[in-house]
């Protein structure tokens, strides 16, 4: 990772007055861009539903089908 500073010299970039500011007719330079920003990210979660959770919905949902099935052939 660089950690380079962003913003231009104003020593070494043309166009530049004392100071850092732009005379007039002269173009600024173009931005900094920081897309080393934050953190390195060394461990990334993994994304989705665990095992368990499924499971269990899977279980309620399946016992629902059940009781309704039940209750359409007591009657």
């Amino acid at each position: 990772m660089d950690n380079k500073n962003p913003d231009p010299d104003p020593d070494r970039t043309t166009g530049l007055e004392p100071g850092g500011s732009v005379p007039p007719g002269e173009t600024p330079p173009a931005e900094g861009s920081t897309p080393d920003a934050g953190p390195e990210e060394t461990h990334n979660p993994t994304t989705g539903w665990a095992k368990a959770p499924v499971f269990i919905i899977g279980l309620l949902a399946l016992a629902a089908v059940i009781y309704f099935i039940a209750r359409i052939v007591l009657l």
